[in-house]
C-alpha cells in the first residue's frame, strides 16, 4: 500500500512538472511572434469557421512554431475562442498570438476604400461602384431611378443625391449598403449646411440649394472661388437673369455630348439649357462636395455678374456685359 501511495506521489510530481513546463511553453508561445512574412499576411474567417481550422491552417503554412492545439488551448483559455467574429484580417509581421486573438475578437476587419469625386455624375459614381472588386454587387442591370427605390426614394431623382467623400468597407459589404452610407452622408451634410445658410437666398428648399452646388462644382475646382462663383449665380436669380451656364447644357446633352460644346448646343432647348430657360434646372448635374454646398449657401457679397475662364483654372470676373466682353475677347478668343 505504501509502495501504491508512493506510486501516486510519484506521478503527481511528474504530471504537475509536465504541466508546469506546458504551462511556461504556452506562455512563452503566446508572446512570441508568429512566423508571419515580411508584409505579413491577410487571413479571412468564414462565418463559423472554428478556432481549431484557423490554427491547423497557420501551423500548415508554417506560421506557427508550435502544434495548432497550443494556440486552440489560448482561445479556450482566454475566452476567446467563443467571441471570434468572421471577416478579413490582416496579420502584420510580428504579431504574436495573443495580439492575434484579441484582433479576430475586435471584429477589427480589413477595410477597402472607394472615394466618390467632386463633380462626379451619378452615372460615373455607378460605373465605379459597378467595377469595384470588393463590393458584393447586388444592383446589376439597374438603372438610377431603381436603384432609389430599393434606395427607399422612389421619387427622388438619384443626381447630386450622394456625398463626395472616401468610404471605407469590408469585403461583403453590398453596393447598395455603399450607396446607402453615401446618400445618407448628402442628407446629413445639406440639412446641416441649409440650417446655417444665409439668410434672404433666392432658394426656397434644400433640394434648389443642391441643384446650384452642383453648377457651382462643375464651374470651379479652385476653393477661393467657389464662392464668388455662388454669388454671381446668386444674384443673377435675384434680378430674373438666366444663369447661362454651360455645364447645365452639357449635362442636358446627355452622353451625345462629344466634347465640343457649339452655338447650336446652347441655342437647342432642353430642362437643363439655362441660355433658354430661367431659374435653375429641375435637378443637379453632378455631386456637389459639401465646399460647394457650403458656398452656395454663404455667396460673397458684390455686384459682378459675369465670370469667364481665364485657361489657367480660374476665372476673371466682371460687373458689367461690356467688361465682360472685353474679357472673353481677351482670355477666350486671344484678341
Amino acid at each position: 500500500m505504501r509502495r501504491l501511495l508512493i506510486l501516486f506521489a510519484l506521478l503527481a510530481l511528474l504530471v504537475a512538472a509536465a504541466g508546469g513546463l506546458l504551462y511556461r511553453d504556452l506562455s512563452a508561445f503566446a508572446e512570441r511572434p508568429l512566423g508571419l512574412p515580411s508584409d505579413g499576411i491577410v487571413v479571412d474567417l468564414p462565418r463559423g469557421q472554428s478556432i481549431r481550422a484557423l490554427a491547423g491552417s497557420l501551423r500548415a503554412a508554417g506560421y506557427l512554431d508550435r502544434p495548432a492545439l497550443y494556440l486552440e488551448i489560448l482561445a479556450r483559455l482566454d475566452g476567446s475562442a467563443r467571441r471570434i467574429r468572421a471577416g478579413e484580417y490582416r496579420l502584420p509581421a510580428g504579431m504574436a498570438p495573443d495580439a492575434l486573438l484579441a484582433l479576430l475578437v475586435s471584429g477589427q476587419v480589413l477595410q477597402y476604400p472607394l472615394t466618390i469625386v467632386e463633380g462626379w455624375s451619378v452615372r460615373d459614381l455607378l460605373s465605379n461602384v459597378r467595377n469595384d472588386p470588393i463590393l458584393l454587387q447586388t444592383l446589376e442591370g439597374l438603372d438610377g431611378a431603381e436603384i432609389m427605390v430599393r434606395l427607399g426614394r422612389p421619387d427622388m431623382h438619384p443626381e447630386g443625391r450622394f456625398l463626395p467623400d472616401t468610404y471605407h468597407f469590408p469585403r461583403g459589404a453590398t453596393d447598395l449598403a455603399f450607396l446607402q452610407r453615401a446618400m445618407q452622408a448628402m442628407d446629413s451634410v445639406l440639412a446641416a449646411e441649409w440650417e446655417r445658410r444665409a439668410p434672404g437666398l433666392p432658394l426656397e428648399t434644400p433640394e434648389r440649394a443642391l441643384v446650384l452646388a452642383s453648377i457651382v462644382e462643375k464651374e470651379t475646382s479652385l476653393a477661393e472661388e467657389r464662392a464668388r462663383v455662388a454669388g454671381v449665380f446668386v444674384r443673377r436669380l435675384q434680378i430674373g437673369m438666366r444663369l447661362q451656364t454651360d455645364p447645365t447644357v452639357i449635362y442636358g446633352l446627355g452622353e451625345g455630348f462629344d466634347g465640343n460644346l457649339r452655338r447650336r448646343d446652347l441655342q437647342a432647348d432642353t430642362d437643363y439649357n439655362t441660355y433658354t430657360r430661367s431659374g435653375l434646372p429641375p435637378t443637379p448635374i453632378a455631386l456637389p462636395g459639401r465646399a460647394a454646398i457650403h458656398a452656395s449657401l454663404h455667396p460673397a457679397a458684390g455686384d459682378e455678374l459675369y465670370f469667364v475662364a481665364r485657361g489657367d483654372g480660374s476665372h476673371h470676373f466682371s460687373r458689367t456685359l461690356s467688361e465682360h466682353n472685353a474679357a472673353v475677347r481677351r482670355y477666350q478668343l486671344q484678341q
